[in-house]
């Protein structure tokens, strides 16, 4: 993308501050509470590195916009020359301008201003663009001393109530960066767009070959499982650093959420996977907190304070569609029983357990009630639907999962009954590292009991390594759970197109991750109409679940994929 314009001559009409945490903020932070005790800070430096000159290009990271709305966007960057050795920066703050303009050239800038970059946010940038107009598509770009950055494209939402005739966005989660390459990125930034939503696993916190694809990783870790505030960052930062995924950050704004990699596997609330004090886990909660905030395009709401983060908010798209973004980790009862795949029990379905918390479950169930749009979308981490792992008489459930909070589940379930079909509910879902596409019941136990919604599970973008389009358990599983529609296990994201009268939901997958340059194609697509919570067949040239491969080469793959996670669990157990 080209540049063109004299920047030192333009007049700078604003220096905003809405990207900056204000001063009071941090001095309030670094005295007794146990929010400055945690994360260790105190003023902000006031010593400006007014002319820099960098070791190295700074803006090695990419840009990033984020949480578009009518008038404005969240836009992104964080200036680290060297990004994988604490950033290489110095203890400075360093002014960063900014420009928002219509055209790819820079010709019209329509607003411009100057951040700080400090050092206490790891010269991260994160400026709030207000006065824009809707449903517009701009570009952005940065500077800092004399280098100038990446341009992004960027685009605001349509106004409030406005009635949109469509709109299409990806969802993706779920990018190990040892297991494969981010080529899924690439396939995504050469689509067209209006915005990504990110549904958690943004980045992984073990140490190098930790977690192992089924035929090995290709790429490693830098460091070992990440713990402190300089971990995370620099964790975050090598994921940065890939092109691929500076290419899809570069080309939309994105609506961000986490899961539990980005600080510990499994985590609930303020309770570890892994046997350490509760307050050992939350200074690494604060730490990865921050670290995530400082690396996505994040709104002033969303500053953490200690191990605190306000993630759970809503990006109207006009009348056509309400995202609900939400956030399933934070605030979480314990896993039941122990976590693992195990039968319903006393604890799993206590109808007072939570996966979200009261105060997100009713904020969830006052803004589906209120809005006006025609598709409401529940933006989350993990499996919805009931998903039966007993291939037989009993029952087997995920603990991590909404089958694992059978109270929070029912409550959903039975707000979604209760409102009007035309409020067309559709969960979106990341985590299990395959695609899935769900009709949500009013009673899973019963497969001819009224759907309420429907739920579209996307797939990794590399973890587990290369798929297949079958696993050794893909007829079974589909046989036991008669409302799952399809099931498969390339990597990839999906497209969603949205009208007024109907959803459609294109699973795109990536034959390969282990190499780079894969090709993207429509593994499967699904309609729902509006008002009808049923999921319909729109790609009409394949059968779903039909396999790719020889029988063999098919065998070939489960065998090791089986055998590759027998070894992650024995592993998982020595710990």
């Amino acid at each position: 993308m080209g540049i063109s314009g004299n920047w030192e001559h333009r007049r700078v009409e604003s220096v905003s501050r809405m990207g900056e945490i204000d001063r009071r903020t941090f001095v309030k932070l670094s005295g007794a509470s146990a929010a400055a005790l945690i994360l260790g800070f105190g003023p902000f430096t006031e010593q400006v590195w007014a002319a820099p000159r960098f070791s190295d290009y700074p803006f090695k990271l990419g840009v990033a916009s984020g949480d578009p709305a009518p008038d404005g966007v969240v836009l992104w960057t964080r200036l680290a020359p060297d990004p994988l050795n604490g950033g290489g920066m110095p203890d400075k703050k360093v002014p960063v301008q900014w420009q928002v303009a219509s055209d790819e050239g820079f010709g019209s800038v329509v607003r411009e201003g100057t951040e700080f970059a400090r050092p206490e946010l790891a010269h991260s940038v994160h400026v709030e663009v207000e006065g824009l107009d809707p449903g517009r598509e701009y570009y952005y770009r940065f500077k800092a001393g004399p280098e100038l950055s990446p341009v992004g494209r960027t685009k605001t939402t349509p106004a409030a109530g406005a009635t949109v005739a469509g709109m299409s966005f990806a969802f993706a989660s779920c990018q190990q960066y040892e297991h494969g390459y981010f080529t899924a990125y690439r396939r995504m930034s050469e689509e067209d767009l209006d915005l990504v939503v990110h549904l958690g696993d943004y980045i992984y916190e073990y140490g190098p070959n930790e977690y192992i694809a089924p035929g090995g990783n290709v790429r490693n870790h830098v460091g070992p499982e990440i713990t402190t505030l300089p971990d995370y960052r620099r964790r975050h930062a090598q994921y940065r650093t890939d092109e691929d995924l500076q290419a899809a950050h570069a080309a939309f704004p994105w609506v961000v959420t986490w899961d539990d990699h980005e600080v510990e596997n499994n985590y609930a609330d303020e309770i570890p996977e892994r046997n350490q004090s509760v307050a050992a886990f939350i200074r690494r909660r604060a730490a990865a907190y921050q670290a995530y905030y400082e690396h996505m395009p994040l709104r002033r709401a969303s500053v953490p304070t200690g191990p605190d983060m306000l993630l759970y908010r809503r990006i109207a798209y006009g009348n056509l569609a309400e995202f609900n973004v939400m956030d399933t980790r934070q605030y979480r009862d314990d896993q039941a029983n122990n976590d693992g795949t195990k039968p319903p029990n006393a604890q799993s379905e206590d109808p007072n357990r939570t996966l979200t918390g009261a105060e997100q479950e009713r904020w969830l169930f006052d803004g589906i009630s209120a809005s006006r749009a025609r598709w409401n979308i529940l933006a989350q981490q993990v499996f919805f639907a009931q998903r039966d792992f007993d291939f037989g008489d009993g029952k087997r459930f995920s603990m991590d999962s909404w089958d694992g909070y059978g109270g929070s589940q029912n409550r959903v379930t039975d707000f979604l009954a209760s409102q009007d079909p035309q409020k067309n509910p559709v969960v979106l879902t990341g985590d299990v590292h395959a695609s899935w596409a769900n009709e949500i019941l009013t009673n899973f136990d019963d497969p001819g009991s009224r759907p309420v919604g429907v739920e579209f599970v996307g797939t990794s973008i590399t973890s587990g390594g290369d798929g297949s389009d079958l696993r050794a358990d893909t007829a079974q599983t589909l046989e036991e759970n008669p409302h799952i529609k399809f099931f498969n296990n390339y990597r990839g994201y999906v497209r969603c197109s949205l009208t007024p009268e109907e959803w459609r939901a294109d699973y795109r997958v990536l034959p390969y991750v282990k190499q780079p340059g894969a090709p993207v194609t429509t593994r499967a697509s699904f309609v729902v109409e509006s008002g009808n919570p049923r999921l319909q067949t729109a790609d009409t040239n394949r059968v779903p679940n039909a396999a790719r491969f020889s029988p063999e080469v098919e065998a070939s793959r489960i065998e090791a994929q089986e055998e590759a996670a027998e070894k992650q669990e024995r592993k998982r157990r020595r710990r």
